[in-house]
């Protein structure tokens, strides 16, 4: 009974990581980009504008369903250590809870705040990038690690 709903987690801990780091990849690669290009009061708005849009229920089902299914397998793991693949059930959800949900927490949201605080402050734009962008480097590779972790415990 326990089997399926595990392997039924992992798959979705697999689909989730997945989504998230091509998420965060999107943006490391090609949004954050665009925007450093366009003028300071633009790219500002413009990223606002995205930080607004993105609390979307799709947004928030894939992101805070990982974290309650990374929660869940990280149990798992600890609960069942003996079981095969509990190493990397562990891994990747330390991945997940600390590389993208933390992350996110303590660095990312912290920074949309004080960006949507003062959208038009070329020095707060500036701030942004300089520490938005590196730590959206860490949730993509937190995301890719979770994905690899994932996946390796389904072998």
């Amino acid at each position: 009974m326990l089997a399926p709903l595990s392997a039924a987690l992992t798959m979705a801990a697999i689909l989730g990581s997945g989504l998230m780091a091509g998420l965060f990849f999107a943006f490391s690669t090609a949004v954050m980009a665009a925007l450093a290009r366009l003028p300071d009061g633009q790219s500002a708005a413009a990223m606002n504008a995205v930080n607004v849009v993105i609390l979307n229920p799709v947004f928030l089902t894939v992101f805070m369903g990982m974290t309650v299914v990374a929660l869940a397998l990280g149990a798992r793991a600890v609960l069942g250590w003996s079981q095969p693949g509990s190493a990397w059930l562990l891994a990747g959800s330390v991945c997940y809870l600390v590389g993208i949900f933390g992350v996110t927490a303590a660095f990312n949201v912290p920074l949309n705040d004080a960006l949507a605080a003062a959208p038009g402050d070329a020095q707060v734009w500036s701030r942004y990038l300089a520490e938005w962008v590196p730590w959206n480097h860490v949730r993509t590779l937190a995301g890719l690690a979770a994905l690899a972790c994932f996946t390796m415990a389904r072998q």
